[in-house]
């Protein structure tokens, strides 16, 4: 298995990882840590088939391409002629897109979500502030993920214990999550105890939305 990795206009295609390493040194910017050192070797080396991006800073990164071709020339004409299976093509698809996809697929039931955002929380001793990320989950009861997105934002910047310059997350980052888990609830179930109190300074907290009716 040999390795194509992309920098801007710079490409190479290379057999070993240490070889990607010695293109990756002459990027600007970029800390070649054995963090990335050992992550590149666990991709390199697994099955996954995709192109794996890594960022270097807010719209900067390189890419990895696994790639059984041989030379350049031969990469770039298998890149051109190549036809993505079907099951695949989810995979490939720009995640943000796919993600919209699930969050307006209409499903009314409860739903289990959480995010976790960077709350602005006073550090003790000093009249200065800091973000911190700060995990919520709650059981909602919705159409779909976006609506169950929307009442966390309402419920959550409704609360006057939650500095407003917090900052919050897209509803098509990672860093919001949701499942749908049926109909109802179990009652008996403490996963499903309801409650709008924060039970910790992280509010952890488990809370309840009706929804409007459809």
């Amino acid at each position: 298995m040999n390795i194509y990795a992309r920098f801007f206009d710079q490409d190479i295609l290379v057999h070993s990882v240490e070889e990607v390493i010695d293109f990756l040194q002459n990027i600007p910017d970029l800390i070649i840590s054995q963090d990335l050192v050992d992550d590149i070797y666990r991709y390199v080396e697994s099955d996954m088939p995709y192109p794996k991006r890594y960022k270097i800073r807010p719209r900067v990164y390189f890419i990895l391409i696994k790639t059984t071709a041989e030379t350049m020339d031969e990469f770039k004409s298998n890149r051109k002629q190549q036809v993505i299976p079907a099951p695949i093509q989810a995979e490939v698809l720009n995640r943000k897109d796919y993600k919209v996809s699930l969050l307006t697929a209409q499903k009314f039931g409860w739903y289990h979500c959480s995010l976790t955002f960077k709350r602005v929380t006073l550090i003790p001793g000093t009249n200065k502030f800091q973000y911190q990320d700060t995990p919520f989950e709650a059981f909602i009861k919705a159409n779909n993920g976006q609506e169950c997105y929307s009442r966390m934002m309402e419920y959550l910047k409704g609360r006057q214990d939650i500095d407003m310059r917090s900052q919050f997350p897209s509803a098509k980052g990672s860093s919001f999550q949701f499942e749908f888990v049926g109909e109802n609830l179990v009652e008996d179930s403490p996963e499903a105890v309801l409650n709008e109190e924060p039970v910790s300074t992280e509010i952890s907290a488990i809370s309840e939305t009706e929804a409007e009716d459809a």
